[in-house]
């Protein structure tokens, strides 16, 4: 099944434009949700912007995954403006397409640190460009750009195969600022009052998370939820022996911010596989961590 994190890490899903992702998703649930244990009851469109949700039986539990990647906004002449805070050496190969077709061209970055692209012709304004695909796995790693947040949705389409109540939850604009997550738990709540949720997505080493150390549980980041919560979480990976480590930061953020400031009385923790060498062209991931993610998530999203 890591064909399919492969075909995930290929689309062009900038924020902004995750409309590609969600019809990617859109078109995988009609074909592959009638060997699924239950079939999802699909909500989208234009209520819903780019979002997308999936909701299963009876749910108590959403997990949440955003679908869109950092990259970069063409601005004039060959200049280039971030989405999002990607990581930059120079050098590095994009991709995208404009009317005149697809461009694959090289970053540049010049003596005042300013962005540009190589190219052979110019490129029309307000293109968007991402790192080109280089999808590279071994037995135990897999490298490419983009696993964020291309885990989180793969962990989500794997739990959906045998997932008989919840809600996953497919969002937009988290690498630029949010956004999408107040009307989604909105809705979540208002319509099947979920006061249990998760954020599917990737974590950064640190010095006490380690790649190869299992599925990450966050106890806080820049955001603190409720210590509660996370006990019952953790509890969970102990009984099913599932690898975990914890983490605890003081800085960084998800969408998990969002579902804290929301107004509404909901519950919330990060849980997500670690990830090397974040927001780069050559992002790192052990598969061990993966698959603890996803048994985690198949376990928390049955007993939450």
């Amino acid at each position: 099944m890591e064909n399919l994190l492969k075909k995930l890490c290929e689309i062009h899903s900038p924020s902004g434009e995750e409309f590609s992702m969600k019809e990617f998703i859109l078109k995988y649930v009609e074909e592959h949700s009638g060997s699924w244990i239950a079939k999802p009851v699909v909500y989208e469109g234009s209520a819903f912007q780019d979002c997308l949700v999936l909701v299963f039986g009876e749910p108590k539990a959403a997990a949440f995954a955003h679908m869109d990647t950092t990259g970069f906004t063409v601005r004039y002449f060959d200049q280039l403006i971030p989405i999002g805070s990607p990581e930059i050496s120079g050098n590095e190969m994009l991709s995208g397409f404009d009317s005149l077709g697809p461009i694959e061209c090289k970053l540049m970055i010049d003596k005042e640190n300013q962005l540009h692209y190589q190219f052979g012709r110019a490129i029309e304004t307000g293109t968007t460009l991402i790192y080109k695909s280089n999808f590279h796995e071994n037995k135990a790693i897999i490298t490419t750009p983009y696993l964020d947040n291309r885990a989180g949705i793969y962990t989500l389409l794997r739990l959906a195969e045998t997932l008989e109540n919840g809600a996953l939850v497919f969002s937009c604009w988290e690498e630029h600022g949010g956004g999408s997550v107040p009307f989604l738990v909105k809705f979540l709540y208002e319509q099947f009052e979920i006061r249990k949720m998760l954020i599917t997505d990737v974590t950064w080493p640190s010095d006490g998370v380690k790649p190869g150390h299992g599925v990450v549980i966050s106890y806080r980041d820049q955001n603190i939820p409720r210590k509660s919560y996370i006990n019952e979480i953790t509890r969970m990976a102990m009984e099913k022996n599932i690898k975990y480590q914890i983490e605890v930061e003081a800085y960084g953020s998800s969408d998990g911010r969002e579902i804290q400031n929301a107004p509404f009385p909901i519950d919330w923790c990060f849980v997500g596989p670690p990830v090397l060498y974040p927001h780069s062209d050559h992002e790192e991931i052990v598969i061990s961590d993966l698959r603890a993610t996803i048994d985690i998530y198949s376990a928390l999203m049955k007993e939450l």
